[in-house]
């Protein structure tokens, strides 16, 4: 129904409407990024990562923004929950910015939600690194 309202909305402002895919992959990082948001409410974090994060990692991959501990750590069971959920964040990082990158870089809303995902991953390895005390 929003995609036919949407529809509707560009043919009278003279706009072509996207294509169907182009609004399935926009759906789809909305999806996963939302679940991000609703970890990190679970996890008493703020929704939104801290923007120093963002702009640190605006241009850089997931699997960097995930290193954060020291290689080969181990996980002591009390962190579980933490690096469980950090790594869940990272793995919809990674979908929401490879689906980024097939939209292309002048998405202006996938790279967002990309660099967003990407902060969040940080955030959440670095909980999981100072549970375990494995920080760098």
């Amino acid at each position: 129904m929003r995609a036919i309202a949407l529809a509707l909305v560009i043919a009278a402002c003279g706009g072509s409407q996207p294509p169907s895919d182009h609004i399935d992959k926009r759906n789809e990082i909305a999806i996963l990024w939302a679940q991000i948001r609703d970890w990190r409410r679970e996890a008493h974090m703020p929704l939104d990562p801290p923007r120093v994060f963002e702009i640190q990692l605006a241009r850089t991959p997931v699997q960097d923004a995930e290193r954060v501990c020291q290689a080969n750590h181990d996980v002591p069971k009390t962190c579980d929950d933490v690096c469980n959920l950090a790594d869940a964040i990272c793995d919809n990082a990674e979908t929401i910015c490879k689906i980024a990158d097939e939209l292309g870089k002048d998405d202006t809303y996938a790279q967002e939600k990309c660099t967003s995902a990407k902060a969040s991953c940080r955030e959440g390895k670095q909980r999981c690194c100072d549970c375990s005390g494995a920080a760098q």
